[in-house]
């Protein structure tokens, strides 16, 4: 017999363990790629698809009922083709950028507007401070396929850098 050292969630009590595995299971053949996910991606040189997984990563989303239920992080996929990425911006907690194809290059700047650049190849990862300026381009010749953590189950909205993107940095709320 095995014996759960943990409690459940109240949520999860007396559900049945096909219904959490089938709740808490993300497969990529079943993603949509949401390319208006962010605000800034309706800018050229900003362009991106984002692949929920778990929660709604850094885009505010939170009403998407394929996703996993996000508890203390998020996670999803993006998919950034050569020339694209995103705006300088914050969060109010750590993000984490994981290279799983291609090449990423990703920047982190202060508020004097210096920044300093790093290339991320596959299987590397960068970690981004709470109140960090940072983002990323693909400076590569091929797309770039990476992973995205949130350290928060509902992060707030990126705090863009650029003032005209914060201003309306939640206008991609209302459209799925």
């Amino acid at each position: 017999m095995s014996v759960a050292r943990h409690p459940l969630p109240k949520e999860l009590v007396d559900v049945p363990l096909t219904d959490i595995m089938d709740r808490y299971t993300g497969r990529f053949k079943d993603k949509v790629p949401d390319w208006a996910a962010f605000e800034d991606a309706k800018v050229e040189g900003f362009k991106r698809a984002q692949h929920r997984f778990i929660g709604a990563g850094g885009s505010g989303k939170h009403d998407d009922t394929s996703v996993i239920p996000a508890r203390n992080f998020t996670l999803s996929i993006m998919y950034v083709e050569p020339g694209q990425g995103n705006a300088a911006h914050t969060h109010e907690i750590e993000e984490c950028f994981f290279v799983l194809q291609g090449f990423l290059d990703v920047f982190i700047e202060d508020e004097s507007g210096a920044r300093l650049w790093t290339r991320l190849g596959p299987w590397e990862c960068a970690a981004c401070p709470s109140g960090v300026i940072h983002g990323y381009e693909n400076r590569s010749l091929e797309p770039v396929y990476f992973q995205v953590m949130l350290g928060r189950a509902k992060p707030d909205t990126m705090g863009y850098a650029d003032e005209e993107l914060f201003e309306r940095r939640g206008a991609h709320l209302d459209k799925d």
